[in-house]
């Protein structure tokens, strides 16, 4: 597997748990509809959270939440709009950016951006 794919996927892992650790109910990973994708869709106080998680293993060349352009966040709208279409009744909805650095001898680094609009 590519570098940066296992990157992608430990990053992704760690998001998991260190959302349920803050209170996330997780309720799908890498959801996909067509070509749109949502790494992470998460609940906490009755609010949906449509999370899009970058991760990198330093920050020589930026942090990893500056990688996420409008086409990307464009993108991740699209795809939250087709699942509240699939699955109406949410109330309240958020576009939450997690970063993450992974450390090689230390533990990894967490940013989380909430409410985001670009």
């Amino acid at each position: 597997m590519a570098l940066h794919i296992q990157t992608g996927a430990d990053g992704e892992n760690l998001a998991g748990e260190w959302l349920k650790d803050r209170g996330y109910e997780i309720l799908h990973r890498n959801w996909r509809h067509r070509h749109y994708e949502i790494d992470i869709i998460a609940m906490k106080d009755e609010k949906l959270h449509f999370v899009e998680v970058k991760c990198r293993n330093s920050d020589r060349f930026g942090n990893p939440e500056e990688s996420v352009t409008k086409r990307k966040f464009k993108n991740l709208q699209r795809a939250a709009d087709e699942f509240l279409f699939l699955y109406p009744g949410h109330k309240w909805i958020q576009y939450d950016i997690l970063s993450i650095i992974m450390h090689k001898n230390k533990e990894a680094d967490y940013f989380l951006l909430e409410d985001v609009f670009l």
